[in-house]
């Protein structure tokens, strides 16, 4: 008699996986998840809180003039930023509301400005746009780059020197700015700290650990290529070639367009290059030479 065939519900059934098996694994990713996005937004807000922030010095008197001095671009490559000035004479300096001076309004600036003001009387006031030098730092230090300088107004209306007060603030999110009030009787004088911003500094950082971190995935990858028995690998070696070529896209990206030669690249983009570089010419000799060794008719 011939065997009987197991029926379905003989056959086993497949065990279905406990939900309780991927919890352990989801709750630290989730909180993981969870803690990144509030570090995040609280970076983000105490960045955006600096950039709201305003600076008042000079003097408070009714009959003044109010300097509003906003950074709108910092240039480090040529160490000069762009200062957007609106000028506002109050009390019985101005007419039409602010609007215009009462007389000849002579807007004197520090050494680190390159222009001075001048605004004819009784004509609306414009907005002028000045660039202040930076003292004290070099892009070859990016993203730790530093700089310093100076602003200062002086008030000249018909003549005789009037009082000045000025509001200080930065409109450029690549730069983080403190300004430190300077004693003075009728100008505004400020000094000027410049830092890179922090949201820039660790997304440099980060670009300077994932371009060592594809640098040693590199190295391993060859280090198994060269060891094993293998010719040449196409795939591998395409995507090492890739990863050479995409890393120079990748440190194209920096934000504020660092010169080559600067930090970023003497702390990861130029050793991961070569390594990279290295690794792909050690796969294709070892490589081919095994391809001959293989394919070399026996003696």
């Amino acid at each position: 008699m011939g065997q009987s065939r197991p029926t379905p519900a003989d056959s086993p059934r497949p065990r279905r996986r406990s939900g309780r098996s991927i919890l352990p694994v989801l709750v630290p990713i989730a909180a993981l998840i969870v803690a990144a996005v509030a570090v995040g937004s609280w970076l983000q807000f105490t960045e955006r809180q600096a950039v709201d922030v305003v600076h008042i010095t000079g003097s408070s008197a009714a009959d003044r003039v109010d300097v509003e001095a906003v950074v709108q671009s910092v240039d480090a490559a040529n160490r000069e930023l762009v200062l957007r000035v609106w000028v506002t004479p109050r009390g019985g300096l101005g007419e039409a509301g602010g609007a215009a001076p009462a007389a000849d309004l002579s807007l004197q600036t520090s050494g680190s400005t390159l222009s001075d003001l001048k605004f004819a009387a009784h004509e609306r006031l414009p907005t002028s746009d000045v660039q202040v030098a930076l003292t004290g730092g070099s892009i070859s230090d990016y993203p730790f780059d530093t700089y310093e300088t100076d602003i200062a107004f002086r008030a000249e209306m018909g003549g005789e020197q009037v009082p000045v007060r000025m509001l200080f603030s930065n409109h450029d999110t690549l730069f983080s700015i403190s300004a430190e009030p300077a004693p003075a009787r009728q100008e505004a004088v400020a000094a000027l700290g410049l830092s890179r911003s922090g949201s820039l500094l660790v997304f440099a950082v980060f670009m300077m650990v994932v371009m060592w971190a594809l640098a040693a995935s590199v190295l391993i990858g060859a280090w198994y290529l060269t060891t094993s028995s293998e010719g040449l690998v196409w795939p591998g070696l395409a995507w090492m070639a890739a990863t050479l070529f995409a890393l120079a896209a990748f440190r194209n990206t920096a934000p504020g367009t660092p010169p080559i030669g600067c930090v970023l690249d003497w702390f990861a983009f130029l050793w991961a290059e070569s390594i990279i570089a290295l690794c792909l010419i050690t796969v294709v000799l070892t490589g081919a030479g095994k391809a001959l060794r293989h394919t070399a008719p026996p003696t």
